[in-house]
């Protein structure tokens, strides 16, 4: 385990696992996970000449869990991030890495403070610039008007999922977590669902689970999530509205600086409702992409499913900024 520190920032504490010195890097995890999700690389980024810190997202595992939905909005998130690399490197600024909900909050972090993070490189989620509407009208008119299911409206339901994975966090998290991977096969996710199914039915228990998360990993998960329950990590996806409210005043604004993407080819949340490839809109909203890596075969756990080729290309990047 790397040293762990309680960092206040935003009016909230959050916990930190901090390795080596040098220029900061920091990395926000994604949902259902924790600082764990980046054990794989903390340690080779660290021994590549850099300070690694992989936080605990507000909610999760070691950090304060405000109970208010609004206490996980957009500002709130960037707000953090923000103050911790104002209190592990106040006199230059940071280098960002997220992924899943990570990865739109160093989006996010580096479009709407340039002044604060020097680069930024995120997993799984492109960037295409501010939506052209709140995402859960999207989701809304193409999923639960047509009385299909979408997960994200599903967690719109407050109190109701939550209750059901606290009650049995290694359940939901086996089959979350295999459902989107790169080892589920062409029917583990189903597509027939009614808008008024639960997320986890029709997903398979996988046995056993495949080798990229042991179950030490499975069962430090589990006990991070037995402490901190579920309504923190869920509420993120309960402020799509003030989320682009606040993000309308950057519209037009490009994030300017060094940049970098690794997804898998078979992530859903890499091109989430299909159609065109996302990365020619990545490249007009982030001029100075220097690299992307879609690894075949890869599911959506990209950095622990593809640790040794998803730390290579980040310290490979990180060096040469």
């Amino acid at each position: 385990m790397p040293n762990f520190r309680m960092i206040e920032t935003n009016g909230i504490s959050l916990r930190a696992a901090v390795e080596g010195s040098g220029p900061l890097v920091i990395m926000v995890h994604g949902f259902p996970e924790s600082w764990y999700s980046w054990r794989h690389q903390i340690g080779p980024i660290a021994a590549a000449g850099f300070t690694a810190c992989a936080i605990d997202v507000r909610g999760y595992g070691g950090s304060d869990r405000p109970w208010p939905i609004e206490a996980y909005d957009m500002e709130q998130m960037i707000g953090d991030v923000a103050g911790v690399a104002r209190a592990l490197q106040p006199d230059a600024p940071a280098i960002l890495i997220g992924h899943d909900w990570g990865a739109p909050i160093v989006w996010n972090s580096a479009l709407t403070r340039p002044e604060r993070f020097a680069a930024v490189a995120a997993l799984s989620v492109p960037y295409t610039g501010p939506a052209p509407r709140p995402f859960n009208e999207i989701f809304d008119a193409l999923f639960t008007k047509k009385n299909r299911f979408f997960y994200q409206a599903y967690f719109q339901k407050v109190g109701v999922p939550e209750a059901d994975y606290d009650a049995d966090p290694r359940n939901f998290l086996r089959r979350f977590l295999f459902a989107i991977s790169g080892d589920v096969g062409p029917d583990g996710w189903p597509r027939n669902k009614t808008a008024d199914a639960t997320l986890l039915e029709g997903l398979e228990d996988p046995q056993p689970f495949p080798a990229w998360l042991s179950e030490a990993d499975l069962d430090y998960y589990v006990g991070e999530f037995k402490a901190s329950g579920f309504r923190g990590p869920i509420n993120r996806y309960r402020n799509h509205e003030r989320d682009w409210h606040y993000l309308e005043q950057f519209r037009g604004r490009l994030i300017e600086q060094p940049a970098f993407f690794i997804a898998g080819d078979k992530d859903p949340a890499f091109n989430m409702f299909g159609g065109s490839d996302p990365v020619p809109a990545m490249r007009k909203a982030v001029p100075n992409l220097q690299g992307v890596h879609v690894l075949p075969g890869c599911g959506h756990w990209t950095q622990q499913e593809r640790p040794e080729e998803v730390t290579a290309l980040l310290v490979g990047w990180l060096r040469g900024l």
